[in-house]
């Protein structure tokens, strides 16, 4: 512990001072210039702007409290009887039934609230059992009551001194995490603010461990080096690369085979026609954004270690995997990996932001990609986790991250995989039922990816006819199905992420695809 530390602009008073002690003179001065400073004019703010920490006005703090409380739950718990997508109340140009620009005195708390409310209703609705269009789940409840503590806490992860205890519980569950993915006893990782910053992370220490940049840049190098990644790997890899210098033609896309996976002879010929610009990693995927797919991890890692490069896999969405005995099997290579990218925002229910990048040697940052901050002091068992980091102040994701874990256990986590898995085959067989829809490929995930091919259609208008479906099934069946581009056209992606999503859901999705593809050749 700690001792009880001086105050550094009050010096300590003499020991015979009391009521009836001369003053001292040295004392008096400064106080008397103290006492001429400007004080917080707190009638140009509300009273209760800041919660008083002497706790003069924890009544009406709480009052306020339990208000917002009231409106968050009222919002959840009645989340299935709004839409999954609302469309934007009727208001300015903006479409925002609210003001927008900053008012020159204080805005009363009442009508605040009022127009918190009208947000929220204006918000994307993951916790409706009928939002299937992209991986958002619905926050855990303990990760939405830790983001609230970490508000309240308001630490920054920059250094230990900042945050004492979070910055040793993150390095230790990071850990944790590390090792279920077999990365070995030297392993470790970091929290970051979205899958995007984890790639960044990972290739920046890739590039600099793998080919020596870390002081001199990339001008010393005789030959432009570059990656490999399939052809579906997230947008982020190529504006890593494009951040990192090597620019978006830095990214070598390898073509994919027919399940949408990374062609492993095709890694071999790209690897070998790329020799002479320098390839320097390796990038596969666990579960690409629009099909789910998941690369040949174990093939790829091998191919990586014969010809020296960074493995790097994003795992962004489909790491959760490891949390299941049934289903860890498909990420069957993932322990080969230098570094793996993983979102327990996304399958593991945590409120956003919660990405981490997880490394094989965790020394790898203090040697390759750490900048001292002369401004914080060290300690010697505990880094400063945001010397490590691509940011330097950081949100206390932790806390909602322990706390969800805690709360589920190794046991739930893997409890919440399996049923997803069991909802995606009953989806997967009513897709088969209906001769007028296609998969793009047999799902590896808990994500479907199809669309509908009606004989009665055109063949070049297939995608009015999908665009059309999606706002029928939005505004009939109450199921908000995202419609994205892929080889060119716009097919369905279907994510049963949602544990309240019910076969009773999907039945009633169904139900209203049928009625309208029994429209005919009247759907538009």
């Amino acid at each position: 512990m700690v001792g009880p530390q001086k105050h550094p602009l009050i010096l300590p008073r003499p020991p015979n001072f009391g009521a009836d002690a001369r003053p001292d003179p040295f004392h008096a001065k400064i106080e008397n210039a103290f006492a001429r400073s400007e004080p917080l004019d707190r009638t140009a703010l509300p009273r209760d702007a800041f919660i008083d920490p002497t706790g003069q006005n924890r009544a009406a703090i709480e009052a306020l409290m339990a208000q917002v409380s009231g409106q968050i739950l009222d919002h959840l718990s009645q989340a299935a009887t709004r839409s999954p997508l609302p469309p934007l109340a009727a208001g300015d140009k903006t479409g925002l039934d609210l003001p927008t620009t900053i008012p020159p005195l204080p805005t009363a708390i009442a009508p605040l609230l009022n127009h918190l409310q009208t947000l929220m209703g204006q918000a994307m609705n993951p916790a409706h059992p009928g939002y299937m269009g992209h991986m958002d789940p619905l926050p855990s409840t303990l990760s939405l009551l830790g983001d609230w503590v970490a508000a309240a806490l308001n630490n920054n992860m920059l250094s230990v001194e900042m945050s004492p205890g979070f910055s040793r519980l993150e390095p230790l569950l990071m850990q944790d995490i590390a090792r279920l993915f077999g990365l070995g006893p030297q392993a470790g990782g970091l929290l970051v603010s979205g899958g995007s910053l984890a790639n960044l992370q990972a290739i920046a220490v890739a590039r600099n461990v793998k080919l020596k940049v870390q002081q001199q840049g990339l001008a010393g190098l005789t030959r432009p080096p570059v990656l490999l990644a399939s052809e579906l790997a997230h947008t982020s890899i190529r504006k890593a690369a494009m951040v990192l210098g090597l620019g978006t033609d830095g990214v070598i896309a390898v073509p994919t085979d027919g399940a949408n996976r990374m062609d492993v002879a095709a890694v071999e010929a790209a690897i070998a026609a790329a020799l002479a610009a320098g390839p320097f990693a390796l990038v596969a995927t666990a579960g690409t954004t629009v099909t789910g797919s998941i690369d040949p991890l174990a093939a790829l890692g091998a191919i990586a270690r014969r010809h020296g490069l960074w493995f790097h896999v994003d795992a962004a969405y489909g790491g959760v995997l490891v949390f299941s005995p049934r289903y860890r099997d498909r990420l069957q290579g993932i322990d080969q990996a230098d570094s793996v990218t993983f979102n327990p925002q996304k399958w593991l229910y945590v409120t956003k932001t919660c990405a981490s990048v997880l490394f094989r040697q965790f020394d790898h940052l203090h040697q390759h990609f750490q900048i001292a901050a002369p401004y914080m002091n060290t300690d010697t068992g505990w880094p400063n986790l945001g010397e490590l980091t691509v940011q330097g102040t950081r949100h206390v994701d932790v806390v909602k991250l322990w706390l969800t874990l805690q709360h589920f256990g190794k046991a739930g986590c893997g409890a919440l995989v399996e049923a997803s898995y069991a909802l995606t085959e009953t989806f997967v067989q009513a897709v088969r039922d209906r001769p007028y829809l296609t998969l793009a490929n047999e799902p590896e995930m808990n994500l479907v990816c199809f669309r509908g091919c009606p004989d009665w259609v055109p063949r070049d208008r297939w995608d009015d006819w999908n665009q059309a479906l999606q706002a029928h099934l939005l505004h009939q069946g109450h199921c908000f199905l995202s419609l994205p581009q892929y080889r060119g056209q716009r097919w369905f992606k279907a994510v049963l992420l949602n544990p309240f999503t019910e076969p009773s859901t999907l039945a009633d999705l169904f139900a209203a695809l049928d009625r309208f593809a029994a429209l005919g050749l009247d759907w538009d």
